[in-house]
């Protein structure tokens, strides 16, 4: 006797369905539950989930996360209250105007917003990859999800990018980030930024006894011992540290996108596209993006999401261009670094308004003559 044939397995029907469960999909979901939207969530991985870059929280991103009820006290981590950049013989100091960053271990971040979601409500589907996009939904292994709108939350290799044929190729070199921690009590609060021969060092504390170091580099994949060689006083510092974690790395880091919607798809974060992270603020970035989408997504509506993303990314992505090109021109960078070293207070502004704690206006054009003096004396 012939067994009956199996009907497909239909997973319940959400309003929102979201590939990628890292930082920005769950706080995508937590501004879409809050609007009262029904939200599944689908990722490959189980938590919590790791990660090579996201470790530096902004102000606005701290700010963010408490607004959405994330409990900061159970992600730990190191208060940071300004940047410190350095390189060679010059040292440039800028503090955050108002409420200080947060450095925390990307894996603690994480298990704090999977405990927000789970408190809100939101359908958490852990080790459920997505297969790819279907009329009105998602495809899993476990069958098609049903939801109204689809949002891609899956990071630089976005496959729901592809899928809704929103990716665009980059001609940009290439470029890797690679983060381990240490045993090591940190040394200052600040995030420490030092640059290298195509090479950049981000040093932070991450908690009362350990150390976080990000490299960003230009080129070929390399090992991190090698990458840290140029960079003599951090080595020296953390010789004899116990290293606390294994190596994870990212890249390359530029993802182009032709587009942040089509039809009932949508992308945020670094699936929305990438340009690097030289300057710290992808989660910020990320955050702003959530909430646009989140207010989006309660109007029933995605048609004013692209113009809100543009708004949401346009300061940090001229951050990181201006940045990048000194990256590239170091007798310019230098030249940068001595104006913001000569100009304490104006670095500071400038921080305040990279994280969006103060407006572009407030840089004056009295502090914007005196950082171009600076520069063009050297």
């Amino acid at each position: 006797m012939a067994e009956p044939a199996k009907s497909p397995v239909i997973v319940e029907v959400a309003d929102v369905a979201i590939v990628g469960g890292g930082p920005i999909g769950l706080a995508t979901a937590l501004f879409a539950r809050r609007a009262g939207l029904s939200v599944i969530v689908l990722d490959r991985g189980r938590p919590p989930i790791d990660g090579a870059c996201g470790e530096g929280l902004m102000p606005d991103a701290v700010e963010h996360l408490a607004t959405l009820g994330v409990d900061l006290e159970r992600m730990g981590g190191f208060p940071f209250r300004g940047i410190r950049y350095l390189e060679g013989d010059l040292v440039a100091e800028g503090v955050f105007p108002g409420r200080r960053g947060l450095a925390v271990r990307r894996a603690d971040f994480h298990a704090a917003l999977v405990a927000r979601s789970e408190e809100a409500g939101i359908d958490l589907r852990w080790a459920t990859p997505a297969r790819g996009l279907a009329a009105g939904g998602v495809e899993t292994d476990e069958g098609p999800v049903r939801a109204r709108f689809v949002v891609g939350a899956d990071g630089l290799r976005s496959k729901v990018r592809a899928w809704a044929g929103l990716e665009r190729a980059s001609a940009a070199p290439p470029r890797f980030g690679m983060r381990r921690h240490f045993h090591a009590e940190p040394w200052c609060d600040f995030v420490e930024v030092y640059w290298g021969p195509g090479c950049e060092a981000y040093v932070y504390g991450v908690g009362p006894s350990r150390m976080g170091v990000a490299l960003l580099w230009s080129g070929e994949k390399a090992r991190f011992d090698e990458l840290l060689e140029p960079f003599p006083s951090v080595a020296a510092r953390l010789r004899d540290a116990p290293v606390a974690s294994r190596d994870l790395g990212a890249g390359p880091l530029d993802r182009r996108v032709t587009g942040v919607v089509r039809g009932n798809v949508a992308l945020v974060g670094d699936a929305s596209g990438y340009r690097d992270a030289i300057t710290g603020e992808g989660i910020a970035k990320g955050l702003h993006q959530a909430e646009a989408l989140g207010a989006a997504l309660a109007r029933g509506d995605l048609s004013s999401y692209p113009e809100a993303h543009r708004r949401a990314s346009r300061l940090p992505d001229a951050m990181t261009a201006i940045t990048m090109a000194f990256e590239r021109r170091p007798r310019l960078r230098r030249r940068a670094l001595s104006a913001l070293a000569r100009e304490p207070a104006i670095f500071s502004r400038l921080l305040g308004i990279h994280s969006r704690a103060l407006p572009v206006r407030s840089l004056g054009a009295g502090g914007a003559f005196r950082l171009a003096w600076h520069f063009v004396a050297g």
